[in-house]
């Protein structure tokens, strides 16, 4: 089993010792990887038109590929797995080549989660179509595939052109394991015919269990066995102590592969309180080495 911790982000701060520190103490207390959210810009709620979102422009995110670029060069052996990547708001083409970069300075450590969002607004100002993501998104994981996988691509499809082009160096890992989010029945049909495996935000493997039925039959209809596909369920830790090992089991029961343990919204006010979270977590003896 493969547990690993959120990276508490939007409560953290900025000081690089202590991302540092965050990231060290997750590797020595044999976390298998850390997860960080993809927000490139927050919008005004008193815009003209308003705004309806859980984050704001004074939400902090760092971006993705900077922040475990910078985590891989202070760590030895825990993976990185962003969760997730908007992937339609970035060209397709950038993006495989930050993933494969990050994938040789870590030496393989990478697990790229990827999905098409909910914020129109952060669509707008990256200058990409909201409404056409998840016809694109099939497209782009293709294209990073044949991208990670060959020294030069010659393709030709409805959203992309390479004309005889290639990334260098090419990823450790080929290709790089793609994770999606999402809770559509259209995601969900989508990630079970192209994906590696889904990150679900459910709260309890008993919400999940009628959409893990879709994708198990998504996965049945695309002739791909169920046990070649992981399952990454969250943690809360502001659930209690005696929440944990129950959660997990269930989710166990219902697939679950991977674990990450969420310490936001706690009422945490100092990185350091977030760093002693996952302390207690790793304490009980419920995390497993990856």
């Amino acid at each position: 089993m493969n547990t690993g911790v959120v990276f508490p982000q939007t409560e953290f701060g900025n000081d690089p010792i202590a991302i540092r520190d965050y990231a060290q103490t997750a590797e020595g207390l044999g976390y298998s990887h850390i997860i960080a959210y993809d927000h490139v810009v927050g919008a005004n709620p008193n815009r003209p038109g308003g705004f309806q979102g859980p984050y704001t422009y004074e939400t902090a995110f760092h971006e993705p590929f900077v922040l475990f670029s910078f985590m891989a060069g202070v760590t030895h052996k825990i993976g990185f797995a962003p969760g997730i990547i908007i992937l339609p708001q970035r060209q397709t083409v950038l993006v495989a080549k930050q993933a494969a970069s990050l994938d040789v300075i870590s030496g393989g450590r990478l697990r790229l989660g990827v999905g098409i969002g909910w914020n129109e607004t952060e669509y707008i100002a990256l200058n990409e179509d909201f409404h056409s993501r998840g016809k694109r998104v099939e497209e782009q994981v293709h294209v990073m595939r044949e991208l990670w996988t060959k020294p030069l691509v010659n393709y030709t499809g409805r959203w992309h052109t390479l004309p005889d082009v290639g990334i260098k160096p090419l990823p450790v890992q080929q290709p790089i394991p793609v994770w999606f989010g999402g809770q559509a029945e259209a995601a969900l049909r989508r990630m079970g015919h192209i994906a590696d495996g889904w990150m679900t935000n459910n709260r309890t493997a008993a919400d999940a269990a009628p959409l893990i039925e879709i994708l198990e039959r998504a996965l049945a209809d695309a002739g791909r066995p169920r046990s070649a596909f992981g399952l990454e369920a969250r943690i809360q830790f502001g659930a209690g102590a005696n929440t944990w090992a129950t959660t997990m089991k269930d989710w166990i029961a219902a697939g679950a592969t991977h674990f990450s343990v969420n310490t936001m919204g706690c009422g945490f006010t100092t990185a350091g309180q977030h760093i002693d979270a996952i302390r207690q977590f790793a304490a009980t003896n419920v995390i497993k080495p990856g």
